[in-house]
């Protein structure tokens, strides 16, 4: 069975850091591209950053550009997001996902074939 399980959610005060893991099981993922997703109440989940197979290429949101770095250990098929300076915009649902198709790193969900079950992040003011 494949999956993706991510932990190291929490609550944290604005400016604090938090570092998110996504452990996949079931099939290797070290080919895929791999990503982070966020969906506040009311909202579209969103793209946070994704990064290439090889850990060459990443791409980030605006929003989260100099703040957020996201890496990978293909070794332990799992991926990483270390997120410093929080604000409490960015208090979401956060969700890894791994696309097996894409050769470039892309950012629409649609194009993320599987999804952990999330873990949230609350920043407060």
């Amino acid at each position: 069975q494949v999956q993706l399980v991510e932990s190291g959610g929490g609550l944290v005060q604005a400016g604090g850091s938090l570092r998110l893991s996504c452990a996949a099981s079931g099939r290797t993922f070290s080919r895929y591209v791999r990503g982070w997703f966020r969906q506040a109440p009311g909202k579209e989940r969103e793209f946070v950053a994704a990064i290439s197979w090889s850990g060459d290429n990443t791409r980030y949101a605006d929003s989260v550009k100099g703040r957020f770095t996201i890496s990978r250990d293909n070794a332990k098929n799992t991926v990483y997001l270390q997120m410093n300076s929080l604000k409490p915009e960015d208090t979401a649902v956060y969700y890894c996902a791994a696309d097996s198709t894409s050769t470039i790193v892309v950012v629409t969900p649609i194009r993320y074939d599987y999804w952990g079950q999330g873990t949230q992040v609350t920043v407060s003011s």
